[in-house]
């Protein structure tokens, strides 16, 4: 692990969707090597996900951690052994409403659930690599029974913090003014579930986290913004990089987030306002 400063701003810069696609690895190495990302979120079930771990193990630098998949795409188990959790393609529904009333109700979709998170978290492990964080595809673990069983389960890998989505509205402000979706209340409760939950297995987790409003549109000008205006504590902008926005399954602006990721000035401004980076484990 390597020594970081220490600073009342720490900053962790994540791409989920590593393994996703061959673009989406390109994008989290050249954003490691060349700007300012320090961490990314492993899709185990990922097409590309054996050149991403290929890619993870040359830049030891790059803090890599758990990115569950549990809804809006391809499991790790066959689907023949969690057929309560996916539908007729094999394939887990996009629809997280839908998918989280399945569980909450059903037993065998919660003993499914479980022996999926855990074929996870063991191909994670098979890796070699250190586990530096956990979270979930469209912030599935915000519902209860997923978190319950991802704090469970990953206990004995390794786990020691995770990612739970706290978006200070007041720094989105006065970095950019525009509209944004009022948050849904039951989003609202489940989050300060997780955060009491993680606090409570003595769980690292970020105190502001940044790219729910801008999903698909951090912009280098919102992400020069939110380092001028970065509150105290630790904070984490995740981003989704690519070379490119024309993979399978590509939805925003992919390429202008790696572009944002790289763009000149960023490290200096970085070290102008005195801001640490590094890892989720570089903050425990």
């Amino acid at each position: 692990m390597r020594a970081v400063p220490r600073s009342p701003k720490n900053l962790i810069v994540t791409a989920d969707d590593f393994g996703a696609a061959r673009e989406v690895n390109e994008a989290v190495e050249v954003a490691h090597t060349r700007g300012i990302l320090t961490a990314a979120s492993l899709m185990m079930s990922g097409v590309a996900i054996d050149d991403a771990v290929a890619r993870a193990r040359r830049l030891p630098s790059l803090r890599v951690g758990l990115h569950l998949v549990l809804i809006d795409g391809k499991p790790l188990l066959s689907p023949s052994a969690i057929p309560d959790l996916v539908d007729a393609r094999g394939r887990f529904p996009a629809n997280a409403v839908t998918a989280g009333w399945n569980i909450f109700f059903s037993r065998s979709a919660r003993r499914q659930l479980a022996a999926e998170i855990e074929a996870q978290f063991d191909a994670f492990r098979a890796t070699g690599l250190p586990l530096d964080h956990v979270n979930a595809h469209h912030h599935f673990h915000l519902h209860p029974t997923v978190a319950r069983l991802a704090f469970d389960i990953g206990r004995s890998h390794g786990l020691r913090a995770v990612r739970v989505p706290r978006e200070p509205t007041s720094v989105l402000a006065r970095v950019d003014a525009s509209p944004r979706q009022r948050e849904d209340w039951r989003a609202v409760h489940c989050r300060r579930l997780l955060g009491l939950c993680a606090h409570r297995r003595g769980l690292m987790t970020p105190k502001s986290v940044f790219g729910l409003a801008w999903s698909g549109a951090m912009t280098k000008a919102r992400i020069e913004g939110l380092l001028r205006h970065l509150p105290d504590g630790i904070s984490e902008i995740y981003t989704h990089p690519a070379t490119n926005d024309r993979f399978a399954g590509a939805t925003g602006r992919h390429a202008d987030e790696l572009a944002a990721l790289i763009a000149p000035g960023l490290a200096k401004l970085v070290l102008d306002h005195g801001v640490a980076t590094g890892g989720y484990s570089d903050f425990l």
